[in-house]
This record gives C-alpha cells, sequence and structure tokens, in this order.
C-alpha cells in the first residue's frame, strides 16, 4: 500500500491499514525512525484496559443527587 505526502506533509492512512488496526477519528498514532524506516502504532488508551472490571449495580440516581448536595454543603460550613 501507498500514500502521498501533500504539500502540508500530510497523509492518508489506507483503509485496509484502518480497518484491521480499528482506528477512528481523534485516535492517537506514535510515529518512531527505526533504521530508517517510519515506524507508525496506535496509542491505546490504558483506561480501556480496566473495562469492565468494575461491578456495578442499577443505582438510585435520586439518592445519588442528595449525597452529593450533602457533601457540597457539608464543604462550605
Amino acid at each position: 500500500m501507498q500514500s502521498v505526502i501533500t504539500s502540508k506533509f500530510q497523509t492518508t492512512i489506507p483503509k485496509d491499514v484502518r480497518e484491521r488496526l480499528k482506528l477512528s477519528i481523534h485516535d492517537t498514532l506514535d510515529w518512531s525512525v527505526d533504521n530508517g524506516r517510519i515506524v507508525v502504532l496506535p496509542v491505546h488508551k490504558k483506561f480501556l484496559n480496566h473495562r469492565n472490571r468494575i461491578k456495578t449495580g442499577s443505582g438510585n440516581i435520586e439518592n445519588d443527587i442528595q449525597k452529593a448536595r450533602q457533601k457540597r454543603v457539608g464543604k462550605y460550613r
């Protein structure tokens, strides 16, 4: 696969590469040079490693709001 560098030094990531690496807009790429070769790697957000590790119930939004308000009031007393 090839892509062209524009006058603004931009290039397009080929569709096949984007799909295979599951890249999306606003993803971050890490660029480096290794023995005259360009190496581009997607930066994976570390917090995603913890996905589905914390189990929570449905909760009670009214109670949560009330607790948050009480904490805030106590903070300013």
